[in-house]
């Protein structure tokens, strides 16, 4: 027989897990280059771009475009490896909590 109650605690439960794996996005920092090192981007759990960082050695340079394709991989990079570790966060918070299902995603709770 379904339990009501118990099925509304286990979602508070699920609730106050996933809220307490979002704040702890904030700690993940990733940092990616691009340019065998020379623009750097560090972005949080949270997805957002904390530093760019960019070698001296390109600020001079004529191709602007070459600078700014640089920047785009490195903060591309740093947000798809920041989100991977924000989605494996809230796997490990909410593990045992919910079922496995198939396809579900908790990457669009807070992230």
């Amino acid at each position: 027989m379904f339990d009501m109650f118990g099925m509304m605690g286990k979602m508070k439960d699920v609730q106050a897990k996933m809220k307490e794996a979002q704040e702890k996005l904030k700690d993940i920092t990733v940092t990616a280059e691009s340019g065998a090192g020379l623009v750097k981007a560090t972005v949080n759990g949270q997805r957002q771009l904390l530093k760019i960082e960019i070698d001296e050695s390109i600020m001079n340079v004529s191709d602007r475009e070459m600078v700014n394709d640089l920047v785009v991989a490195a903060v591309n990079n740093a947000m798809l490896t920041a989100g991977e570790q924000a989605q494996e966060e809230m796997r490990k918070s909410t593990e045992g909590l919910l079922p496995n299902i198939p396809g579900l995603d908790l990457g669009g709770f807070g992230l």
